[in-house]
């Protein structure tokens, strides 16, 4: 194994671990909300803008862990393997933004275009980026590849609470024919649905 790669295997341990745990908490969030939410409105451009980009953050952040624990002999076939891993981030991150301006069955408000596409395309870009300098500069590249890994484990984690909340919440308001009852006061920035 590549020494500089070694001093990263406990970190890439705990954080591919936390992201295929993650993945997998997710389905069973998704499949339980499903259960529940039977009459909520389904839009299929909405979970593809707002739901499934949690799960490819996720996964990419278990394929760059895996791909830096692997055996490799050259630190310019690590590079190739994560600058890849990044520029297919990079790409999926332009998907997501255009499906977030195409569907109609949400507002999207500041936070969410930080969240949800500004915050996750600056990751992968970094990947590439730290990817383009690992066999000049490893200690900071490998930093850097460290940091955007642990981001997009981050910014899954409160994109996927923030979608869980959210159809909580709208769940609740639907179930209180009054609309007062079962309505919880807002802690901060508000999600407004179209209608």
């Amino acid at each position: 194994m590549i020494p500089q790669l070694e001093a990263w295997d406990n970190f890439y341990v705990i954080v591919g671990s936390s992201a295929a745990a993650l993945t997998g908490l997710m389905f069973v969030v998704i499949a339980l909300i499903a259960d529940e939410t039977l009459d909520a409105p389904k839009s299929s451009g909405t979970v593809a803008a707002f739901g499934t980009p949690n799960i490819v953050h996720f996964c990419s952040a278990l394929v760059v862990s895996a791909t830096l624990s692997a055996p490799w002999r050259t630190l310019t076939n690590v590079a190739g393997a994560v600058g890849v891993c990044g520029v297919a981030g990079v790409f999926y991150a332009l998907i997501v933004l255009q499906r977030a301006r195409r569907q109609t069955s949400y507002k999207p408000v500041l936070e969410d275009w930080l969240w949800h596409t500004v915050f996750p395309t600056s990751a992968y870009v970094a990947i590439v980026i730290a990817a383009v300098l690992l066999s000049r500069a490893p200690e900071h590249a490998l930093f850097a590849i460290a940091a955007a890994v642990l981001s997009l484990v981050l910014i899954g984690i409160h994109n996927a609470w923030d979608t869980v909340t959210y159809l909580a919440l709208q769940q609740r308001e639907r179930q209180d024919p009054n609309g007062q009852s079962g309505r919880v006061p807002s802690t901060g920035e508000t999600h407004t649905p179209q209608k």
